[in-house]
């Protein structure tokens, strides 16, 4: 029987999905072409399920299938967050290709109810409904304009890669519940050991590690980040990996914790594999890259290495309440980030450039050079963010990386931690070619200047505002870090 308690639980979930269902029953009514109140109500929504989450009781849901904690709090309060800041960002670059309908906002808000039933998620089932409701909207989100071939390419191969992983993870929960009877976290963890289990977690972390982007299974992210509108891009690069974590993280604790054969060394061992390719792989592959897109693509490919390492601290008992509140605040700081840069990159598209015109030319390194004299702030906020994600102090970006390598350091990780700040190292080259491009390089000849939408100003800024104010003043969200870590 659901109580009340149960339903307040659960508030953010069903505002989330109360809000897509009216936007999309507004959008049948609507007979004029204004659609200004759907970002808002978008935006309000986003706050109002942010808000649901802080106050919101800590229980277990559905028999234990998904729990409300503060850890799954402080997932959906990035969510959402990242859904306000890129809605914001797609509301001017929508309106300026003369597409924007309330259907683009309903299919966030049912990706961000995915994401926040999967953060709370403590059962392979409901991880696996909350994974299809986030991605089924995210494929649709990423061929939105319906116009070009670039978007459809997009979203087509997402779909079909995202299926086979999928159904990795669909298969791996089934040989998992046919080795251990049951598909909880809980119960997994005291099942014992045995091959069967063994394969049906490895398959299980395949269809998590291409979510996050981990490599080998991160083929699909330049591409889909590159040919996916602007705003979608910087809500997948914020939202998904978020959510993702948020289960990858609750999964691996409850595995290490329990008293079963299945332990932290096989799943941990795995888990640091990935994480150092994806750190090396990530940050060589985005040296060469002229197109910011995918550099930003093969970046986050490369910060989903450094969140696997607080994963992997956080399965040592060294290092456990560190890793967890590190890999917090490193999702909360990397999604104000990269959502702001690729705000930027949204506020320089020509609304000429169509899906069809040439990637080389659209988002080509050539269009930040001299941005520092033609748009001084916009330059300023860029540069901000390239610090940020390079973990320059003081950013939030640096209060991550070092929460990351302290908790590598206390869990005893000491070859994660060196490779992480080595790759560091070589990733700083490529985020501040970014900023020589804008401040020491001169504008090319012709290029013209469009002034950015209302809208998208004010995410940079709201953006710029997170990023300084989480490097300056870490300790606030630190905290919170610390509390929901402890009450995972």
């Amino acid at each position: 029987m659901v109580t009340n308690q149960d339903l307040l639980a659960l508030l953010p979930f069903i505002l989330l999905g109360a809000g897509a269902l009216t936007m999309m029953l507004s959008e049948v009514f609507l007979t004029s072409g204004r659609r200004a109140y759907q970002s808002g109500l978008a935006v309000l929504v986003a706050v109002a399920a942010a808000a649901a989450a802080v106050v919101a009781p800590e229980r277990s849901l559905f028999a234990g299938q998904a729990v409300s904690d503060g850890f799954s709090s402080f997932v959906t309060v990035v969510a959402c967050g990242g859904l306000a800041l890129s809605v914001l960002v797609g509301r001017g670059w929508l309106e300026r290709r003369g597409i924007e309908r309330g259907e683009y906002y309903a299919l966030a808000l049912f990706a961000t109810s995915g994401m926040v039933l999967l953060g709370m998620a403590s059962d392979l089932l409901v991880a696996f409904i909350a994974i299809e409701v986030m991605s089924l909207a995210v494929y649709a989100l990423a061929a939105y304009p319906r116009r070009g071939q670039r978007p459809a390419e997009a979203a087509f191969k997402y779909f079909i890669i995202g299926s086979f992983a999928s159904a990795a993870f669909l298969y791996g929960a089934s040989l998992v519940y046919g080795a251990t009877g049951t598909t909880l976290f809980s119960g997994i963890a005291r099942g014992g050991g045995g091959g069967l289990l063994t394969a049906g977690l490895a398959l299980v972390l395949v269809g998590l590690a291409f979510k996050v982007a981990a490599v080998p299974f991160h083929a699909w992210t330049p591409d889909v980040y590159e040919g996916a509108p602007t705003p979608v891009t910087a809500f997948m690069a914020a939202g998904v990996k978020a959510a993702a974590f948020a289960i990858l993280v609750r999964g691996f604790l409850a595995m290490v914790s329990g008293t079963g054969v299945v332990g932290g060394a096989q799943i941990g061992g795995a888990l640091g594999i990935l994480a150092i390719l994806s750190m090396v792989v990530g940050n060589l592959f985005a040296l060469p890259q002229r197109n910011v897109k995918r550099m930003l693509a093969y970046s986050s490919i490369a910060h989903a290495g450094y969140l696997l390492v607080g994963v992997v601290s956080a399965g040592t008992r060294e290092g456990r309440q560190a890793g967890i509140s590190a890999v917090l605040i490193y999702l909360a700081a990397y999604a104000a980030t990269v959502v702001g840069a690729f705000a930027v990159v949204a506020a320089l598209e020509r609304t000429a450039a169509s899906p069809d015109v040439d990637p080389a030319k659209a988002w080509d390194i050539a269009r930040f050079a001299g941005l520092a004299k033609s748009r001084p702030a916009l330059a300023l906020a860029m540069a901000v963010f390239m610090l940020s994600l390079a973990g320059v102090p003081p950013t939030a970006g640096f209060v991550a990386k070092l929460s990351i390598f302290r908790a590598a350091v206390a869990a005893q990780q000491y070859g994660l931690a060196v490779i992480g700040v080595l790759t560091s190292v070589l990733g700083a080259y490529y985020y501040l070619r970014v900023v020589v491009a804008m401040y020491m390089q001169p504008a090319e000849a012709g290029e013209e200047s469009e002034t950015a939408p209302v809208t998208v100003s004010v995410a940079v800024a709201l953006a710029v505002v997170a990023v300084v104010a989480l490097g300056i003043g870490p300790e606030s969200i630190a905290g919170l870090a610390r509390a929901a870590a402890q009450r995972l």
